[in-house]
């Protein structure tokens, strides 16, 4: 089923939450309405105050514009912030930007991906020679697959980390998405908490982390939740384009995902995906990322995954 399946299914309400308009709005930037912005979060460049309710690519503090481009595309909070804990080690060889959703945003696959091409776009204007590295988590990796297959000219290598396409495999989730807006408002507060253990394995998350994890389940409205578990739930793109991605990719999986069965999409993948490599954590829950002893510069590095010019420019930092 495509987009129109999803909407078709969740007639939802925009959430009351809001973000103000941009007030440095980027002329050249087409009608699909995608954004620069800035977070509040340390770890993150503040010295552009700007906010957007349309999505944005946030900044890391240290930019480094002759490196090449490593973009991120998040889990279903849609924020950004999870990749905190990879951010120093990401910034050795790339200059990061992460993609972040207005938490009232509920657009479609389509357009979600126009406008995360049209911001690579705008970042490539100041550097076109440049590398770009595509990685997506769990519904970032649905979106990272809908957006290298419209640009593949864009990418150099692409990296899907427990993507959620996967949910396929387990219809039971997405069926009993079906009676999520049943659930008042308030128990979402409350039911984050038991989330946890099924999105992370939590003795191998530091405690500031699982307090940011928390933070930013809790940041998203339910009807944005029930409207991106559509999204997941109707995901689709075709075998053949698939195929048609010659480039290099890094399919990163965890034994003990507790969420989705990651391993097994990601071996169906690996049989899609004609240039492709699997790499399996095998004591990693899903949010691999956030876990302390992951660190995705250093899978990258040893999988040798790094083209030579970004190798190259890494050893020379070091």
């Amino acid at each position: 089923m495509n987009d129109k399946g999803a909407e078709e299914q969740f007639k939802i309400q925009n959430s009351k939450f809001k973000i103000q308009n941009s007030k440095f709005p980027d002329s050249r930037l087409p009608s699909t309405g995608a954004q620069q912005c800035a977070p509040t979060d340390s770890r993150f460049s503040t010295t552009t105050p700007i906010v957007s309710n349309r999505p944005c690519f946030l900044s890391p503090k240290k930019l480094q514009p002759e490196y090449p481009l490593f973009v991120f595309l998040p889990g279903m909070d849609g924020t950004g912030q999870l990749l905190r804990s990879q951010t120093e080690g990401l910034e050795v060889a790339f200059d990061v930007r992460c993609l972040m959703i207005p938490p009232d945003d509920m657009t479609s696959w389509d357009v979600l991906s126009a406008q995360v091409i049209q911001l690579i776009h705008k970042e490539l204007a100041k550097n076109p020679q440049r590398e770009v590295y595509l990685c997506g988590e769990s519904f970032g990796g649905c979106l990272a697959m809908k957006v290298a297959v419209k640009a593949p000219e864009l990418f150099s290598r692409i990296i899907l980390v427990n993507p959620a396409s996967s949910v396929q495999l387990r219809p039971f989730l997405a069926w009993g998405s079906q009676f999520a807006n049943l659930v008042p408002s308030c128990f979402y507060q409350f039911g984050a908490v038991g989330l946890l253990p099924f999105l992370a394995s939590l003795g191998r998350v530091t405690k500031s982390d699982r307090r940011e994890m928390l933070k930013v389940i809790r940041s998203v409205p339910p009807e944005t939740v029930l409207w991106r578990i559509a999204l997941i739930k109707n995901f689709d793109v075709d075998k053949t384009q698939l195929r048609q991605l010659t480039q290099p990719v890094l399919l990163i999986a965890s034994a003990q995902d507790r969420l989705l069965p990651s391993i097994a999409e990601a071996e169906r993948l690996l049989g899609i995906l004609p240039n492709s490599r699997l790499v399996v954590l095998p004591y990693s829950g899903h949010a691999c990322l956030l876990e302390s002893e992951t660190n995705l510069y250093d899978i990258m590095r040893s999988q040798h995954f790094l083209d030579a010019n970004t190798a190259k420019m890494a050893a020379g930092k070091s």
